[in-house]
C-alpha cells in the first residue's frame, strides 16, 4: 500500500466544494481542511506506485478550485500500538 500527503491550495470560494469533490476521487481515502499555509490535505492510499500520477497529477491537481499542491509520500506508518511495542521494556 502506498499512501501520500497532498498538500492543497484551494481558492478561497470553493474550498467546501473542492474538498468534497476530492473526497469523491478513487484513491483519495480522505480530505481534511486545515489551518496554515494549506487549505486541505488529501491522504491518497493506493496499491501501486504506478497510479500515483493518475490519481496525484491527472484527477486531484485537476479538480475544480485547485491551485496548487505538493505531495509527500509516506515510507512508514507509526501507530501508538507500533511504538508502544517498540519501546516496551517487557516490564509491568
Amino acid at each position: 500500500m502506498v499512501t501520500a500527503f497532498v498538500m492543497i491550495k484551494a481558492r478561497t470560494d470553493s474550498i467546501p466544494e473542492c474538498a468534497q469533490e476530492l473526497s469523491e476521487i478513487d484513491g483519495v481515502s480522505e480530505v481534511y481542511s486545515v489551518s496554515g499555509d494549506w487549505d486541505l490535505i488529501a491522504i491518497v492510499r493506493i496499491r501501486h506506485y504506478e497510479n500515483l500520477a493518475e490519481v496525484i497529477s491527472n484527477r486531484v491537481n485537476k479538480a475544480n478550485g485547485v491551485v496548487e499542491t505538493t505531495t509527500h509520500l509516506a515510507f512508514r506508518a507509526f501507530s501508538q500500538h507500533d511504538l508502544d511495542a517498540a519501546f516496551s521494556l517487557g516490564l509491568e
